[in-house]
C-alpha cells in the first residue's frame, strides 16, 4: 500500500527487453535503502526490485507485457523520469490516501496552466471502463495523491502547489502527454456493490 506523498524523482538510466517484458534501472538515491523483493510505485505503478547495485545508486525493477498495456511504462525512455514511492509504514501517518499502486488506465493531458504560483492540469480519459471522479475526491496520477476541482463524465482538473510542482514530475509534464490513473478504491469498491446490487 501507498499514500500518494512522491519521495524522489528517480531517472530511467537503462531499459532492456526481453520477450514481451521490459527490464528498467532507475538511478535514485533511495537506493541505499531498497533491498530485493521490495515494492516502490513508479508513477503509480507498483514494481518489485529485483537487484540493487549501491555502487551506481541504480536499483532493477521488471514489467511485464499487462504492466505496460495498462500504464505509460512501454512509453518510457532512457532519462525519463518516475515519481517514486516506498510502501507505507503502519505506525506513519496517511498524509495522502489509500494508493495501492494497481493503475486502472491511462489518461492525456489536454491542458497545462499556470495561475502565477500554481498550475492547473485537465486530464482526458476512456469512460468506456466506467471509472469515475467527484469534485473534491481523491485521484491518483502519476503515483501523486491530488484532489479532483471539477470533474466530468470522461475528464477532471487537478491543482498544483508549487511544492508538488518542483518535487514530482508535474515540472515535466506537458500537453499531449500520457499519464497513470489510479481511482480512488472506495469509490471502486462503491461502484462495483452498485453493480452487483443491479444485477442481483
Amino acid at each position: 500500500m501507498f499514500t500518494g506523498i512522491i519521495e524522489e524523482i528517480g531517472e530511467i538510466v537503462n531499459i532492456e527487453r526481453e520477450k514481451t517484458n521490459i527490464h528498467i534501472d532507475v538511478k535514485s538515491t533511495l537506493t541505499k535503502d531498497l533491498k530485493i523483493d521490495q515494492s516502490v510505485a513508479h508513477s503509480g505503478v507498483c514494481l518489485t526490485v529485483v537487484s540493487v547495485n549501491n555502487e551506481d545508486n541504480t536499483y532493477r525493477v521488471t514489467a511485464i507485457d499487462e504492466t505496460l498495456q495498462k500504464t505509460n511504462l512501454g512509453k518510457m525512455e532512457v532519462g525519463g523520469k518516475l515519481n517514486l514511492e516506498r510502501g507505507a509504514q503502519l505506525n506513519a501517518r496517511l498524509d495522502g490516501h489509500i494508493v495501492q499502486g494497481h493503475v486502472d488506465q491511462t489518461a492525456t493531458c489536454i491542458n497545462a496552466e499556470e495561475l502565477d504560483g500554481s498550475w492547473t492540469y485537465r486530464f482526458e480519459y476512456d469512460s468506456k471502463q466506467q471509472n469515475v471522479t467527484i469534485e473534491k475526491g481523491s485521484i491518483t496520477i502519476n503515483g501523486v495523491s491530488l484532489t479532483v476541482v471539477d470533474s466530468d463524465i470522461n475528464a477532471f482538473s487537478v491543482a498544483i502547489i508549487p511544492y508538488t510542482y518542483e518535487h514530482t514530475t508535474f515540472k515535466h509534464l506537458a500537453k499531449g502527454d500520457t499519464v497513470n490513473l489510479e481511482f480512488d478504491v472506495i469509490g471502486k469498491y462503491v461502484k462495483r456493490l452498485l453493480e452487483v446490487k443491479e444485477n442481483s
